[in-house]
């Protein structure tokens, strides 16, 4: 078990995600929507890129299989979703490719526009709560 990096006194555990599959026609797609700058996805970025967020290297717009996430914690095998309005009206897509990527093992956070905009502070708060109850470590060295 390798240590991460630690929220608050909490060891945070990396974790063994095997490689993902990767389609690269995906790839194309990247430059236009890491360009295309939703409002949401611009202010969690600035929150955590540069490692500003604990420590953590999260990916903007990383391909994982035919999907495109929002953000992506290698290390950790967590994917962050940021839901605008259009999700209300694509939940059984969004299930679909929730399970889909829940299959390799990975953890899915999901994020409101409506939080990022209007509650930054507790979203991060919930991140972090989040993060520590799926990959920190309990006294005694034990993971729950």
């Amino acid at each position: 078990m390798e240590i991460l990096t630690h929220i608050g006194d909490i060891p945070i555990l990396k974790s063994n995600i095997p490689s993902l599959p990767f389609n690269s026609h995906l790839k194309k797609l990247l430059p236009e929507k890491r360009k295309g700058g939703i409002l949401c996805e611009v202010l969690f970025w600035k929150i955590v890129h540069r490692r500003k967020f604990h420590g953590i290297d999260f990916d903007r717009q990383s391909i994982i299989g035919n999907y495109i996430v929002d953000f992506y914690v290698k290390k950790l095998g967590l994917v962050i979703e940021i839901d605008g309005w259009s999700h209300d009206v694509k939940k059984e897509y969004d299930e679909k490719r929730q399970q889909y990527l829940e299959s390799y093992g990975l953890k899915v956070f999901r994020i409101s526009n409506h939080d990022i905009l209007q509650n930054t502070a507790v979203v991060m708060k919930d991140l972090e709560r989040y993060i520590i109850q799926n990959f920190g470590v309990e006294e005694g060295g034990v993971r729950e």
